[in-house]
């Protein structure tokens, strides 16, 4: 992404007060543009056709249709975008079953507009964004009830290209820039992804860097 290209943000929450609020506090950030608003999930899923945002900042309490089930066919059905829950829930439960549900990040109401500026930059840039609370809360949940055990066996020896690919994923480097680091081509960067993604039971580069974590697979 080139520091001029502008960011697509839609904003669904049914506090109109509150949308207001996010797109005056990043109105001075020139790389986001707000394209479109919506009070609920299915009005939002409605809309994303002809606006097609690139982010979407998400409510998880709303009419009609919530927040769970807006990023899960959002997931499904526009793959491409990426979902950042901006919620008052500061509730260990949601953090990791949304992580799950393809959420690309979490942040509290109370966050400031310039890490809500950033976490858009860096799901556009990586895939993901990942503060400490949603760290923490990730870490002491075993991220989404993984069920491997640690063993010495082959069934999850990685290679010498995985496990850099896995370290440079953990560092949030984009596939493009792992491809000139490794002197390989970014589609193979994704395949690799792919495959780890299949081997380790997991939806998204969260789940890769968690999994890697947890299980200690990087140095």
């Amino acid at each position: 992404m080139s520091a001029t290209h502008q960011i697509k943000v839609a904003i669904a929450d049914d506090h109109k007060i509150f949308r207001k609020g996010v797109i005056i506090s990043l109105r001075s950030y020139v790389n986001i543009k707000f394209v479109l608003e919506a009070d609920n999930g299915e009005e939002l899923l409605e809309k994303i056709p002809e606006f097609q945002p690139d982010v979407v900042l998400c409510d998880l309490k709303m009419p009609v249709k919530d927040g769970i089930d807006t990023t899960k066919q959002i997931t499904k059905r526009f793959p491409h975008i990426r979902v950042i829950i901006l919620t008052m829930y500061e509730d260990d439960r949601f953090v990791g079953h949304l992580m799950d549900c393809g959420a690309a990040g979490y942040l509290l109401k109370s966050t400031d507009p310039s890490e809500i500026k950033k976490a858009i930059v860096d799901v556009m840039r990586t895939g993901f964004y990942l503060n400490p609370f949603v760290n923490k809360v990730l870490i002491k949940k075993n991220y989404a009830k993984q069920k491997f055990n640690p063993s010495l066996n082959s069934e999850m020896v990685l290679s010498d290209r995985e496990k850099e690919v896995l370290k440079l994923v953990c560092l949030e480097f984009t596939a493009q820039e792992i491809a000139g680091k490794m002197d390989i081509s970014p589609r193979t960067v994704e395949a690799i992804k792919d495959r780890l993604m299949e081997r380790f039971g997991v939806k998204n580069s969260v789940g890769l860097v968690f999994f890697a974590m947890k299980n200690q697979l990087i140095d």
